[in-house]
């Protein structure tokens, strides 16, 4: 169930519906929301629901021995549990294969044939999100960082979420938690900027994302010999436009379908094309889960407090792991290797001298910074490394002319002008659309379902669900 998808309207609006029937009544109104949930993913494959259940059990029990136990190594105990269990499940569906694979192709060169036999499970969805959330429930309750949570029902709702269960952003315990303690908050202003907020996801994945993709990213990338250098170099630009608003669209439905529920769920994007440095970028960029990585991989690992040698290890490692997250396959390791020996390199905030430095030195950082990015989206992009040669070789050749259509430019310059027009016009509109009396602003919404229903029939997914 596809949020760019009729039946996701559907659903959405007979959870508004009996949502705003069960407001008040607390009880009730979670245990809708948690069957939603589950009717949401059980809706990809129902099998995989009780791998959710199992995580959220196992926690939610974890939870209650650790808040009545005082014995540290009782503590580091369970902890180590969850740790196992969680990242197990998570190793087992998404990790075995691959590194079944590497360990034979490591043994190899030393005489030893060593075949480990694979699995043929489907990856299920979203797993990589919510046992990320799990984790960090256990975790902040092992530093005493937040209380438990006694209510069965609400851990579970914590946990599986639907707006935000299947891409994210990555939601903490410490900031959802008391949200369903205290109740959702619903008023007219937040129900429409809810609203906003999803239209806003919907252009930019069905008219911006999908299109971009269809229309060149996507057959440049299949063929890249069959392609000049500039529809070499132009789709590589479509597919950082592409992946962004693919991604931050999700995001933005996501917090806007919350929103109109009465919660509310943290930004994942902050214009990151904008960033003058890599530091920057990845404070604008799914920030769910670089700030997730910082707090429980990269401060653990000792952050920044020691030598500088050190640091840029810790960096390295943390972004090692990060690309790992997104996939098992050798170019999301290239990916993370690369923003990790970026960020390395990147000085220290402190180091940086606090004066303006002028516009021409502002635009020209932010071009370095994003044509850095952009080599590391078409490490992202390249599933066969064979590829990456020819694709790298191909821009370089120099060869003209183009097989794109001038529509894909024309997309391609929105997109650009969209994310770096100063003040956002799809925020903008948006506001402007309010403005208008109601039956007009009714009739324009239900043209824009229309419409946009109708563009993404068959479209493709979002991009993040593979992870």
């Amino acid at each position: 169930m596809n949020f760019n998808s009729f039946q996701f309207l559907i659903f959405f609006i007979c959870v508004l519906t009996l949502n705003a029937a069960l407001y008040r009544r607390a009880k009730g109104r979670n245990v809708l929301l948690l069957a939603s949930s589950y009717a949401f993913y059980m809706s990809w494959n129902w099998k995989y629901a009780g791998l959710i259940a199992l995580s959220t059990l196992v926690d939610y029990a974890l939870g209650l021995r650790l808040a009545g136990e005082d014995r540290q190594a009782r503590r580091r105990m369970l902890l180590v549990v969850s740790l196992t269990m969680n990242l197990g499940l998570l190793g087992l569906f998404k990790y075995y294969n691959f590194f079944a694979d590497a360990t034979g192709d490591l043994l190899r060169p030393l005489g030893l044939d060593l075949s480990l036999p694979h699995h043929s499970f489907l990856l299920p969805v979203g797993i990589s999100f919510y046992t990320f959330q799990t984790l960090s429930y256990t975790i902040d309750l092992y530093r005493r960082a937040i209380p438990c949570e006694r209510n069965l029902t609400r851990f579970a709702l914590f946990v599986s979420f639907f707006p935000q269960l299947v891409a994210g952003p990555i939601v903490r315990a410490k900031d959802f938690l008391p949200q369903l303690r205290r109740g959702p908050r619903v008023t007219d202003e937040r129900f429409n900027g809810g609203l906003r907020r999803i239209f806003r996801g919907l252009l930019k994945k069905v008219v911006i994302a999908d299109l971009l993709a269809s229309l060149g990213v996507d057959a440049v990338f299949a063929n890249p010999a069959d392609f000049s250098s500039l529809d070499l170099l132009c789709a590589l630009y479509g597919y950082a436009f592409q992946i962004y608003n693919d991604f931050s669209g999700y995001s933005d439905i996501a917090i806007g379908a919350a929103l109109m529920l009465g919660f509310d769920i943290p930004e994942n994007f902050k214009r990151p094309y904008m960033a003058a440095n890599m530091r920057e970028f990845w404070r604008r960029w799914h920030i769910s889960l670089s700030t997730w990585l910082r707090d429980y991989l990269y401060i653990p690992l000792g952050g920044s407090r020691g030598s500088r040698s050190r640091t840029h290890a810790n960096l390295f490692a943390t972004m090692l792991l990060g690309g790992l997250w997104h996939g098992a396959a050798l170019n999301f390791v290239l990916w993370g290797a690369w923003h990790g020996g970026l960020l390395a390199l990147t000085p220290r905030r402190k180091a940086v001298v606090k004066q303006n430095p002028g516009l021409r030195i502002t635009i020209l950082r932010r071009l370095l910074c994003f044509h850095l990015v952009l080599v590391g989206w078409l490490l992202f992009r390249i599933e066969d490394l064979a590829d990456l040669g020819v694709y790298t070789s191909g821009m370089l050749a120099g060869s003209g002319g183009s097989r794109l259509s001038p529509l894909y430019f024309g997309l391609l310059a929105l997109a650009a002008l969209l994310h770096f027009t100063p003040r956002d016009p799809l925020v903008r509109g948006g506001h402007l659309i309010d403005r208008l009396p109601l039956p007009a602003r009714a009739a324009l919404w239900a043209g824009m379902v229309l419409l946009l229903g109708g563009m993404s029939l068959e479209g493709p997914s979002f991009i993040y669900f593979q992870f």
